[in-house]
């Protein structure tokens, strides 16, 4: 067989053994020792390559060989005139014959004996042509569905080209309907403080906007009604959005009041659905989730039921209307009233919010509505013990807390579970008496995560609330005003203090509201500052933590791998310690549990927490979140953190240039 392409790289080291005889040459007229050691070099290397390049040619012809015993001239010959491309490839990769129609339409008519078949389907790889049915490659510009038979000695490859219909297929995928819906997310908020001409002149210039963008969509925009609109679309240009991280909230947010206090809009936009019906149906499921995460953002709903978010890195605008709590106070007074019993439960590891949420609505059950209510919790996990300890002190003529495992009994079909500051079916203190439970009311101030509890009869979720103590203190004036004592009062008080770091992150105006009738209910201060106090041992604990952390682009990091006692009071007091530090805008702290690494993560709004703690598979609010590494050590979840970090910079950094 005459010599086909082989190494490419074998002229390269022929030129560098001439280089090496030419600097013998040269060495021999000041050193006949050196030019006999160069001599000596160049004659190996040049041997080195020879015998190898012969070696080379000596496998390709063993893998022609090889090739002609699968095929036999009938087949050859078939295979020669087939209509497709056509490759025989030896057991390496070598491809070893080729049909007339690979060499024309593939190759260019170059005779590629010898060359790696990874040349032609980079960067699949043979094995995966083996595995798949049907594997897509790209051939200058032309599209192949590459087929791989295993013969005795090797593969057959066939490359079905089908770039027309891939090409139809891209165009129908590209140019189906997509429904978004958008809401201008506090046209209310604005208008109240704003002149009825200002606020007609900032209506018009969001609508303006959005039609504009609609338009640029290759689409239209319909007015529904209040503050919302419809906009039809197709894939192609929400991708192309994607790609801009949808712009127009920005776009949207540079309009501003006299006052500076900037217009927001939400979108939920339903794509992959097969009807429009159904994708109508999934934008409006994802505007619910884009507003129940705080607005000034976009939500995406997939087919495969997964949401991708955009935007969000503004904070919630408080919602100052009391309408909506008056309306779920009489709801959930009626369910109360049609159940033989009520069941009160918080979160795992529950802290002082959870509790006193939890408090207060036991208090309206009982005093307010006169039924029957326990409250669910794991005690020897609970970090509000003092809570639990005061209400067990003033309250000892009945039952207030109970474990899980005996409320487990006690649920029945006309049962009533309350489930207080959170609505994860996988954060609840007990899930299988959330399972258990038919009936179900969420009650709940973090932003919306997307595996949610989603058959609850009441679904009272207010992202910008401060707390769910505070959400508890202002339905308890509905059902009955009088019915908190001193000590429910100061749990609730203790709730909203923990959440708001003692009224500085996340303070509206309702939450001074809710804080004073509290006051008027007994609430002590002086005494729920006692519930926040901690042994020395803890104490010491977040001193360590904090003296451990170093920064990290403006973000402090502590890790803890000991087995301190109460680390997870620790951990979040250091979290929230660490920010009173100049420059920090974000704080994380980790701890190890068994096999887990736990991170508590705290800002001051600059940073949106919840964002980086979803990448991580937790979850939360703007200014406090946490998450859980399972099967984790402290390095390798540091190593996430910072990944994660690294991405939300980067893409902050695009959105500045941009």
């Amino acid at each position: 067989m005459k010599r086909r392409r082989i190494w490419i790289s074998s002229p390269i080291y022929y030129i560098l053994v001439a280089a090496i005889l030419l600097m013998a040459v040269v060495s021999l007229f000041w050193s006949q020792v050196a030019f006999a050691i160069e001599l000596v070099l160049a004659l190996a290397a040049f041997f080195a390559v020879f015998f190898g390049e012969k070696r080379f040619q000596l496998h390709i012809s063993t893998a022609v060989r090889a090739a002609k015993n699968v095929l036999t001239a009938q087949d050859y010959q078939a295979l020669d005139s087939f209509s497709i491309p056509v490759a025989a490839v030896a057991e390496e990769g070598d491809i070893v014959w080729a049909n007339k129609v690979f060499l024309q339409a593939i190759s260019g008519r170059k005779d590629i004996r010898g060359d790696n078949i990874l040349r032609f389907i980079y960067p699949k790889t043979l094995h995966q042509l083996l595995t798949d049915n049907g594997t897509d490659v790209t051939i200058q510009e032309r599209e192949y569905t590459v087929h791989a038979l295993k013969t005795f000695r090797g593969y057959v490859l066939y490359f079905v080209d089908d770039t027309y219909y891939k090409n139809i297929n891209r165009q129908y995928n590209e140019r189906r309907p997509v429904v978004a819906i958008m809401a201008f997310d506090n046209r209310e908020e604005l208008a109240r403080d704003s002149s009825g001409m200002e606020d007609a002149l900032i209506a018009s210039e969001v609508e303006n906007v959005l039609s504009n963008w609609a338009q640029e969509m290759g689409g239209f925009l319909k007015k529904l009604s209040g503050s919302r609109f419809l906009m039809m679309t197709d894939e192609a240009h929400i991708a192309a959005a994607k790609e801009k991280r949808f712009e127009i909230l920005d776009k949207v947010r540079e309009i501003k009041t006299r006052e500076n206090r900037r217009a927001t809009v939400s979108i939920g936009v339903g794509r992959g659905a097969a009807t429009l019906q159904e994708s109508e149906h999934w934008a409006r499921q994802a505007l619910d989730m884009a507003l129940g995460r705080g607005g000034d953002q976009v939500a995406v709903k997939q087919k495969d039921d997964t949401y991708e978010f955009f935007g969000g890195l503004s904070k919630g605008v408080e919602k100052r209307d009391k309408v909506r709590t008056r309306v779920i106070a009489a709801t959930l007074s009626d369910h109360v009233n049609a159940s033989d019993a009520v069941l009160i439960m918080g979160h795992k590891f529950s802290d002082l919010d959870s509790v006193g949420a939890a408090v207060g609505m036991w208090s309206a059950v009982t005093k307010g509505l006169g039924h029957d209510a326990y409250i669910v919790i794991d005690r020897e996990q609970s970090l509000a013990k003092q809570v639990i300890l005061s209400m067990e002190k003033v309250v000892q003529d009945r039952r207030v807390f109970i474990d899980p495992r005996e409320a487990l009994p006690m649920v029945t079909a006309r049962s009533l579970l309350i489930v207080v500051d959170t609505h994860s079916p996988t954060f609840v203190e007990s899930e299988d008496v959330l399972r258990a439970a038919a009936r179900v009311v969420v009650i709940d101030h973090h932003r919306m995560m997307v595996k949610h509890i989603d058959n609850a009869l009441v679904f009272y979720h207010e992202p910008y609330a401060s707390s769910a103590s505070e959400m508890v203190a202002e339905l308890v004036q509905y059902i009955s005003g009088n019915c908190l004592g001193r000590v429910e009062a100061e749990a609730l008080m203790a709730g909203i203090m923990l959440d708001t770091k003692s009224f500085v992150l996340k303070t509206g105006v309702r939450t001074f509201e809710a804080s004073a009738y509290l006051r008027r209910r007994g609430a002590d201060t002086v005494e729920v500052k006692r519930l926040f106090s901690n042994s020395i041992d803890t104490y010491k604990a977040k001193s360590q933590l904090v003296s451990s952390a170093e920064i990290y682009n403006n973000c402090a990091i502590a890790c803890s791998e000991e087995n301190i006692p109460d680390i997870r009071v620790a951990s979040a007091q250091a979290a929230d310690e660490l920010l009173s530090i100049q420059g920090v805008t974000a704080s994380f702290v980790l701890f190890q549990s068994g096999n887990t690494v736990n991170i508590s993560a705290r800002s001051l709004g600059d940073v949106n927490v919840q964002i980086l703690m979803e990448a991580l598979g937790g979850g939360g609010h703007l200014t406090m979140a946490g998450a859980q590494l399972e099967n984790c050590n402290m390095r390798e979840a540091r190593q996430k953190l910072i990944s994660v970090l690294n991405e939300q910079l980067e893409s902050a950094t695009q959105r500045d240039h941009s």
